[in-house]
């Protein structure tokens, strides 16, 4: 069982950050640690309570390899993309910390895919929104509990334009289950993690109109 680090909800709630570069490599991660922290994220809303959620972790060091080159074909293009669109201080931080994980991605000692059952190519917004919302919620209160535990994650995407051949490595059935992302799992260096930078939340709230 993962011990508690102590932190109050409000704590969990703003400071649960993507950590890239404070991932613990070396300090194994149990499956039952995992597993206890997916049991928490089945409390998350889902939509007409259906549970359609799946989860595979990945802690065989080939399987994770082949994922992470998987996702670095993809990221080192977009990197360079990117890099023409903006150069200030904040993208550069996000960019050297974005390099820093896929270059060890490979030896974070999780790497976790959670699933929603179905395909969403061409769906209406109703059944996409209604999806999402089934699992994406799970995913957060995932990441939370592994922040309560002192672990950390990163919510990234950039490996789903190969999901065909992430599903086909893992023997998931690709017609049936839609890959919401893959989630790097590992105890953090240190556990001091502070409220990010937002802007004001007045730019963003609107009363009865736009």
């Amino acid at each position: 069982m993962g011990e508690s680090i102590g932190l109050s909800a409000e704590e969990v709630l703003t400071t649960t950050r993507s950590v890239r570069k404070r991932l613990d490599l070396e300090r194994p991660v149990s499956r039952e640690t995992i597993t206890e922290c997916i049991e928490i994220a089945h409390q998350a809303p889902t939509g007409s309570n259906a549970q359609g959620w799946s989860w595979m972790i990945v802690d065989d060091p080939e399987k994770k390899k082949v994922i992470a080159d998987h996702y670095r074909d993809v990221y080192y293009p977009y990197r360079e993309a990117s890099s023409k669109l903006s150069d200030d201080a904040q993208s550069i931080r996000i960019s050297d910390s974005a390099n820093h994980l896929a270059e060890v991605l490979h030896d974070v000692p999780a790497l976790v895919i959670p699933l929603h059952r179905g395909r969403l190519e061409g769906a209406e917004s109703f059944r996409q929104a209604g999806a999402w919302g089934s699992i994406l919620p799970a995913v957060w209160s995932f990441m939370m509990a592994l922040r309560a535990r002192g672990m950390g994650s990163a919510w990234t995407t950039l490996h789903l334009p190969r999901e065909k051949e992430v599903a086909e490595l893992l023997g998931i059935e690709y017609s049936e289950w839609t890959q919401a992302g893959l989630f790097p799992v590992a105890y953090t260096v240190g556990t001091d993690f502070k409220l990010a930078k937002r802007k004001p939340v007045e730019n963003f709230v609107h009363w009865n109109e736009w």
